[in-house]
């Protein structure tokens, strides 16, 4: 069975919908989330339920954490500040548990169940000749000696071609809406979906060393339709 990535869907619960769906149509598989499920698009909620209740007949689901999440953490048990979540969508989260959209900043509308399932998502995930991370790894320090902050949060240099020795790494993080990028040794797999309303999934052959063997191009709605279907729907 083949593997798929999908990265960074901010809050397109859409997108969400529709690349899962792909997924079904092709016979299902395992399906490997890179990270960055809330903030900025309109459903963050809605696709933290979805991943909490597990997947559909046919498929495994592997969620990883990126930053997002965990700045989302960090900010909801007072270890950030709220600003820091502000300035980078938290507002969008906050309202898709149905926090009013103007006023007091209010965290408790966030679910404790959902806190805890974010903070525990692993960091890596190794499959087969792949290596999944959110945002990348130092190719010169062994796996088990990576730092967490710089898998969640490091941006490699344009048209770096490495991976992490014979590891072909799978990652979002860094957007291009041009993307994905792919390079001998690894695969960036953000497109900038939850503003142009385009994601790409990889599929990966898990007995074929490297880069994705087929692109799968979901489309929907960009920004601000999706934000506007959300509010209506």
């Amino acid at each position: 069975m083949p593997t798929y990535a999908i990265a960074d869907l901010h809050g397109r619960f859409d997108l969400f919908t529709k690349a899962i769906a792909a997924v079904t149509e092709r016979g299902g598989g395992t399906v490997v989330f890179t990270g960055d499920y809330v903030d900025r698009g309109p459903e963050s909620r809605q696709i933290i339920e979805a991943l909490m209740a597990g997947p559909p007949t046919g498929q495994e689901w592997i969620a990883l954490k990126g930053n997002h999440e965990d700045m989302m953490v960090a900010v909801c048990r007072s270890r950030a500040s709220i600003e820091w979540w502000m300035e980078n969508g938290g507002a969008q989260t906050l309202i898709s548990y149905g926090h009013p959209m103007s006023g007091y900043v209010d965290l408790s509308v966030v679910s404790s169940e959902h806190l805890a399932w974010l903070d525990r998502l692993p960091i890596l995930r190794r499959e087969g000749h792949r290596l999944f991370v959110h945002a990348g790894v130092d190719f010169m320090i062994a796996l088990e000696l990576q730092s967490e902050k710089k898998c969640l949060w490091m941006l490699y240099p344009d048209g770096f071609e490495g991976g992490h020795g014979d590891l072909h790494v799978v990652h979002g993080h860094h957007q291009f809406a041009d993307g994905p990028k792919l390079y001998a040794g690894r695969t960036d797999l953000d497109t900038f979906a939850w503003y142009t309303g385009r994601l790409v999934i990889g599929v990966f052959d898990d007995d074929v060393p490297g880069g994705p063997v087929e692109l799968i191009e979901i489309i929907g709605e960009p920004h601000e339709l999706a934000l506007r279907g959300a509010a209506e729907a």
